[in-house]
């Protein structure tokens, strides 16, 4: 019987459901008519959570100047939606690195990740992005669904493995031959269930063929380059010896220039060390 991605996403919603304070907050920003203060006060209820944001905001991968204290204060600097989406992004590696997993290197995984993130909201930077967090987020999280492969259909997952290995093909493509689908439609269903807004939906999705992405094809071809760009550097967690491969046209599609390559991997790998550390939990970042 064929697997339905929606399937999968509905049988692990319980094992991958972000804490109630997290959805609580994504649900506050789609009201018009809830303000910085009431989400603020909604992340306060969360200690720990705070903490972890605050050590985030007051480390070196921000740099602000002066200490920050409290959430109230974090939002007024940082900005509602982008400190949202930090809460998003450090909430979902703490859920899914929880999971035990025997097919992939974890640590491998969430380092390609971030690492990805990072590049994204540098590319971001280069495109004068309005929100330069959600794209080091969207980034962050654009591999998700492979987690969700892992952990409910193994025994697929290890024969798409296999067979990338043995044909030296991407990941995904073997993906497709196994399931009828990638790893990208089942992390955007589960955007799609977390509620998350469109533009991570479509670029979860479409992140290896981003001229496919109906909407958003300038988020999506933004992460597919950070991807690309990160396959350089760190391979990808299930180290089928092929790393992500460039759409032809990505580059026209950002209207970014390939040229920018080598400073954005510099610049990536100053800031990848400082986020490890203050985002990545310890038994990961190690």
């Amino acid at each position: 019987m064929p697997i339905d991605a929606k399937d999968l996403i509905s049988d692990s919603l319980e094992l991958a459901s972000l804490p109630a304070v997290v959805m609580t907050a994504i649900d506050m920003l789609n009201n018009p008519g809830t303000s910085a203060s009431d989400i603020g006060e909604v992340i306060s209820q969360d200690p720990a959570l705070s903490i972890k944001l605050l050590r985030i905001v007051n480390s070196a991968f921000y740099g602000f100047p002066s200490r920050i204290d409290t959430i109230s204060r974090a939002i007024t600097i940082v900005g509602t939606r982008e400190l949202t989406d930090l809460i998003l992004g450090s909430s979902a590696i703490q859920v899914f690195s929880r999971l035990p997993n025997r097919l992939i290197n974890m640590r491998q995984f969430w380092e390609h990740s971030l690492y990805a993130g990072v590049v994204a909201r540098i590319l971001a930077r280069y495109l004068r992005a309005p929100n330069t967090e959600r794209c080091f987020v969207t980034g962050l999280l654009h591999d998700i669904g492979t987690l969700i492969l892992c952990r409910q259909a193994p025994d697929k997952t290890a024969e798409a493995l296999e067979i990338a290995r043995s044909r030296h093909i991407p990941l995904h493509i073997a993906e497709r031959e196994v399931f009828g689908f990638d790893h990208g439609t089942v992390g955007a269903e589960l955007m799609r269930q977390w509620k998350l807004p469109d533009s991570f939906v479509a670029a979860a999705r479409h992140h290896h063929q981003p001229s496919a992405s109906e909407n958003f094809r300038l988020e999506t071809a933004t992460i597919h380059l950070a991807d690309v760009i990160t396959g350089m550097v760190h391979p990808a967690a299930a180290d089928t010896g092929q790393p992500p491969l460039l759409e032809p046209g990505a580059w026209e599609l950002t209207g970014l220039s390939i040229e920018i390559v080598e400073a954005v991997s510099a610049e990536a790998d100053l800031q990848f060390e400082e986020a490890c550390a203050v985002i990545l939990p310890r038994e990961l970042a190690a």
